[in-house]
This record gives structure tokens, C-alpha cells and sequence, in this order.
């Protein structure tokens, strides 16, 4: 009923391609105008991504074992509908996901997938260079992990305070009271310690200002594309 009373031409979400006067408002620390989707409930990374995978990949048409953390319900029935994709879901609560686990301690064996999705969950995780290393140790070589964070790329190195422990500081200082650190660029050069080769991608420079407003992206917005080596 919303989608429907919403409808109009000022967005676009570029997921089921339907149209919408306003998006609705999201956020936790600070809630964001017209940034949620009415239609697919996404956000901001999610049409990001969805327009680079569609735009610059051939995950829609290739053959691909697909292993995807926290799946989002933006991407979940779309992607398991893929007839190209044997599509695996993961995560130690989310009622989606397939197999529960933990990303520290990962029950598959090395080398399994050609694709990983693991999209703002290294954030909650205290021991988020182990999550990583699992990452590396279940793709096959060659293959393609994309792990996008919240990010503030105006630090080099990556906040943490373990002392701030009230949920409302945790969101005021974080963002959100389950995240346990801000990234800042740092993350890219963590993600190569681990083996990964790192592609810091800005897919927001490949729309013009007028694109980025009708779909509500976030502008300068990274979107990391990680191989693991051959």
C-alpha cells in the first residue's frame, strides 16, 4: 500500500526499476531522507551494488557458486531465483540464511565458492581479521568477494573504544549500538595483509549528478572487489 501511495517519477530504484515520488527515511544515529526503497526496502549500497553487478559483472549470466552473509531482502528471492547461480546463504540468526554460522569459525571447505557477499557485517565483528581470513580460506583462488562496511574515508586508521559500552553512546559514537568500530581507509590495506587483492571501486563517478539523485545513491560511496589469487 505504501509503494502504491508513493508512486511517481522522482526516484528510481534500479532493482525492480519502479518509480516513486519520495523514498522513505532511514537511519539510527541520524535518519537520512529519501534513502529507503518502498518497493525492495533498499538502500543506498544496495542499488549501488545491484547496478554494478548488473552493469560491470557477469553474475546474472555465468555459472557461479555464491555464498552470501546476512542476505539482504533487497537481493535474497532475486538471487536465489538466479537459475546461473548455486546460491548459499549464511549467518549465525538471520531466519534466511541456509546455514547458521559463525563467519569466525566457517563450516565449508577451502575453496568453495566463486562469489562471497558479505556486505555490512565485518563491523559487528570483534574479531573481524579472523572473519576475513575465513573469507580468504573458503573462496577458491581466482575468485570474487565483495565486502562493503560503513566507512568514514576521512580517517586513515579505523576507530575502536571497547570502554564505550551504553547502547545509546555506542550509537551516538558508532552509528548503530551493534557496530564495534568505524573503518576508515585502513580497511582496504587489512583486507591485503589477509592475501586479497583490493579494488577500491567509486561506482558513483560512472553517473552523472542528476542519476545519482533519481536513485539515491551516496556519492564517492566504495564498493571493495576483493580476488583471491590465482
Amino acid at each position: 500500500m505504501l509503494a502504491y501511495y508513493l508512486k511517481g517519477d522522482k526516484y528510481i530504484d534500479p532493482i525492480d526499476q519502479k518509480s516513486f515520488k519520495s523514498f522513505l527515511p532511514y537511519g539510527y544515529a541520524t535518519t537520512r531522507n529519501n534513502v529507503l526503497s518502498p518497493s525492495t526496502l533498499s538502500l543506498e549500497r544496495h542499488r549501488l551494488l545491484w547496478l554494478y553487478l548488473v552493469n560491470e559483472t557477469d553474475f546474472f549470466t555465468k555459472e557461479y557458486t555464491v555464498l552470501h552473509f546476512a542476505p539482504e531482502q533487497a537481493f535474497y528471492k532475486r538471487f536465489r531465483k538466479q537459475p546461473n547461480l548455486t546460491y548459499t546463504t549464511t549467518d549465525l540468526e538471520s531466519p534466511l540464511a541456509d546455514v547458521k554460522a559463525d563467519i569466525c569459525n566457517l563450516p565449508f571447505l577451502d575453496n568453495s565458492f566463486d562469489i562471497i557477499l558479505c556486505n555490512h557485517v565485518l563491523e559487528h565483528i570483534p574479531q573481524d581479521t579472523k572473519a576475513m581470513q575465513e573469507l580468504y580460506r573458503v573462496m577458491k583462488p581466482g575468485a570474487m568477494g565483495i565486502f562493503q562496511i560503513p566507512q568514514d574515508l576521512t580517517r586513515e586508521t579505523t576507530f575502536v573504544d571497547d570502554t564505550i559500552t551504553d547502547p545509546k553512546e555506542r550509537t551516538s559514537v558508532f552509528g548503530q549500538y551493534d557496530h564495534v568500530r568505524i573503518y576508515g581507509r585502513d580497511y582496504f590495506d587489512k583486507l591485503r595483509d589477509i592475501g586479497f587483492i583490493v579494488h577500491e571501486i567509486d561506482y558513483t563517478k560512472n553517473f552523472t549528478p542528476e542519476q545519482l539523485a533519481t536513485y539515491a545513491l551516496s556519492p564517492g560511496e566504495i564498493i571493495p572487489v576483493c580476488y583471491k589469487p590465482l
